[in-house]
């Protein structure tokens, strides 16, 4: 059995490029298009893969932005598992105004998936036990918002438990900590609406994290906070890394899910849960290296790893 097993159940076609600035109802003229194989499961799988760690990308995947997305990640090199759908993979798009260095993103839904699909997603799974089980991404149309709980169920009752990772929002992520997992990586925003709480400083994230740790809801807590840095809260502690000072050179997609890859490689390297948060922000600060949604190279990241500064609380 593999040591990662990355799941992505909406994956993407991602598409990026610049232009010099956004005006409605004019043509505006951009660069070359780039395209990477995307989606949040996908996206740590790529990143775990350039560390060396053994890794599969399982995904859903239907139609020519299907095949086009397993053929971008076999390019990379990247071990994969596709599960053919009827649907057709969606592509999302990532502008960025050079003028003024803002990105635009623009996230279609998905294809809406049969219940027969999802099913059979889960009925293969079953019959997997990785060390790892990565979860990350939306749910698309078709998809009940108890899937991943679900999924944490079946993997608990594995006679070789999986630690399960997840990074979701919305219902499915209140769903799936109900069930409680090993990590759980809330954006600042997802913690946000999952706590209802305005969290407006740092002192409020540390709280809100440990108490999703005290309550049994997750083992370690990794917030990202894109620029004002990161958090990892375990029963053993609390440590908070600042951002890198880097500015984006196209962006910021895939930052969180780079941070999310080197993180769980450096915990399954046995390495202390302060140290792989530096490994996590260095890997997130690695992305606004990268041109669209490139993501993080390992040079960069080994590079970055001593710039990193913790503060424990």
């Amino acid at each position: 059995m593999t040591d990662f097993l990355t799941l992505t159940l909406n994956p993407a076609l991602d598409l990026s490029t610049t232009t010099a600035h956004l005006e409605h109802t004019h043509k505006m003229r951009c660069a070359t298009m780039l395209r990477h194989p995307g989606g949040g499961g996908i996206n740590v799988a790529r990143v775990l893969h350039r560390l060396g760690a053994d890794v599969q990308a399982w995904h859903l995947s239907g139609g020519v932005t299907g095949a086009h997305t397993c053929q971008l990640l076999d390019a990379e090199g990247v071990p994969m598992h596709a599960l053919p759908i009827a649907g057709t993979t969606r592509e999302n798009l990532s502008v960025v105004e050079t003028r003024s260095g803002n990105e635009y993103r623009f996230v279609l839904p998905g294809p809406t998936v049969l219940a027969s699909e999802w099913q059979g997603c889960l009925a293969q799974l079953q019959l997997q036990a990785p060390r790892w089980l990565v979860a990350s991404g939306s749910l698309p149309p078709g998809v009940p918002d108890d899937f991943y709980a679900r999924l944490i169920q079946q993997a608990r009752a594995n006679p070789n438990p999986s630690r399960v990772v997840l990074d979701t929002q919305g219902p499915a992520l209140a769903a799936a900590l109900q069930e409680g997992v090993y990590l759980v990586k809330p954006s600042l925003r997802e913690l946000r609406e999952l706590t209802g709480a305005a969290l407006t400083d740092a002192a409020q994230w540390r709280a809100a994290a440990s108490a999703l740790v005290r309550s049994g809801q997750a083992e370690m807590v990794a917030l990202s906070a894109g620029e004002q840095g990161a958090v990892l809260a375990t029963r053993e502690g609390v440590w908070q890394a600042c951002a890198l000072p880097i500015a984006a050179s196209s962006g910021t997609t895939g930052a969180g899910d780079c941070f999310l890859a080197a993180l769980i490689w450096a915990l399954d390297r046995g390495e202390a849960p302060e140290q792989a948060l530096r490994w996590g922000v260095a890997a997130g600060s690695a992305a606004l290296l990268a041109p669209g949604s490139s993501l993080a190279q390992a040079c960069e990241v080994q590079r970055l790893y001593s710039q990193v500064v913790l503060q424990t609380h």
